[in-house]
């Protein structure tokens, strides 16, 4: 089975039917989909301005993040699952969709960017986090963070518009 089979028999199950069928399915899951996604990049945009120094300075960032990414990974789980669902409605056009392809390309860089700051960039955290500073690398994957989810939702916004 090739991808485009593969994408034809995802968009023929019967849940993926029912939401591309029933009036009020889809436009309900899409917005627990919205609402997770501005949780997401909510409460991670609270440790990425945390990290470049914009916010939240009298609190550390190791507290910050216990606190805060619980939610994050949460909400995420809801984005998930919520937007495979609207994706198997339409799967080949969502696929196919320019804005769809940079979106989950830009969700692997958001990936990529948070493992490479929790491999490297907590490593001296002891060090630093309690001193208030943080170091040029924390900094830069806060920045490259808070750009790549800012750079997410505009092509999720765009997916619907250019959805033929």
């Amino acid at each position: 089975m090739d991808f485009d089979q593969f994408l034809n028999w995802l968009e023929g199950t019967l849940i993926a039917a029912a939401i591309r069928e029933n009036e009020v399915l889809f436009p309900w899951i899409e917005s627990l989909h919205v609402l997770a996604i501005a949780l997401v990049v909510g409460t991670i945009s609270i440790v990425d301005l945390r990290l470049i120094g914009l916010a939240s300075r009298n609190r550390t960032v190791t507290i910050l993040m216990r606190e805060v990414l619980p939610y994050t990974w949460i909400a995420f789980g809801v984005a998930a699952i919520t937007g495979l669902l609207l994706f198997s409605s339409n799967a080949p056009k969502y696929a196919h969709n320019f804005y769809f392809q940079a979106k989950m390309a830009l969700l692997v860089l958001a990936a990529c960017n948070m493992a490479a700051f929790h491999r490297i960039g907590t490593r001296e955290i002891v060090h630093w986090d309690a001193a208030g500073g943080t170091p040029v690398a924390a900094k830069t994957a806060g920045g490259i963070s808070l750009l790549v989810w800012i750079a997410v939702v505009v092509c999720g916004r765009w997916i619907g518009f250019t959805l033929h």
